[in-house]
């Protein structure tokens, strides 16, 4: 008996594409064509491989590892116990993604930050929701569940600084920037991590800070920039580098 590719794809109940790409992947083999040179004949070998390639494809394994057991496994029960392993571990993957959508559905927030987020992420402003994107591609774990854990008690002056307008006048900035540093002093003497958050940047403390910087000159507005700035000001104005000279 010898079919076509139709009629091959029809008994193995796919599809004439997809015994194409098999034979282009080099899952199936390619048969020798009719005397005419148009029509491919198949045999029993390759419908049976076929239905191999089906099956295992409906056991949910990739064809990558299909193409690996070839025609005929020497050892099944030794690709069979690989096989379940790799699905062990993609299944824990999908449980994992699962709890987290879960816990964003439950508290309603952004799907792009990471999972531990999700319970305050709604109150965020689309900046602090970029930069926290930015945060999380170069800071370890370890620091973005630090940042999560000061977030969680979000103050007056974050939210000021948050809705601080382009053309706020010089007063406003001053101001603003004094209530920011005794917040930032507040939070060093609680938090002595958040002195230097990149000490344990995977990439790099400098690449992890410059990275950092941009993405704030970025996202934040021309005043709330100069706050920045001022801020930094005053923390060098009193907080003089140690062993320098002030006598001058």
């Amino acid at each position: 008996m010898a079919w076509n590719t139709q009629q091959l794809a029809d008994l193995a109940d796919t599809t004439v594409k997809a015994v194409r790409y098999y034979h282009k992947i080099g899952l199936l083999e390619e048969p020798e064509r009719s005397a005419n040179g148009y029509y491919r004949r198949y045999g029993v070998p390759h419908l049976v491989r076929l239905l191999q390639i089906r099956r295992l494809s409906d056991l949910g394994i990739p064809l990558s590892d299909i193409e690996r057991l070839g025609p005929a496994s020497g050892d099944p029960e030794e690709v069979i116990d690989a096989l379940d392993a790799e699905l062990e571990t993609r299944v824990t993957r999908l449980n994992r993604i699962r709890a987290e959508l879960a816990l964003i559905k439950q508290h309603r927030g952004s799907t792009y930050l990471p999972s531990e987020f999700a319970s305050i992420s709604p109150t965020f402003t689309e900046s602090q929701r970029s930069l926290l994107m930015v945060y999380s591609t170069v800071l370890s774990d370890d620091s973005m569940q630090r940042f999560r854990d000061l977030l969680e008690h979000s103050s007056e002056v974050d939210d000021d600084f948050e809705q601080l307008p382009a053309d706020a006048d010089d007063a406003a900035i001053d101001q603003l920037a004094e209530r920011i540093l005794l917040q930032i002093r507040s939070t060093q003497e609680t938090h002595p991590w958040s002195m230097d958050p990149v000490a344990d940047a995977p990439g790099g403390r400098q690449h992890a800070a410059e990275t950092m910087a941009e993405a704030l000159v970025e996202l934040y507005n021309h005043a709330q920039l100069r706050v920045l700035q001022r801020v930094n000001q005053l923390r060098q104005q009193s907080d003089p580098t140690p062993g320098s000279d002030n006598s001058t």
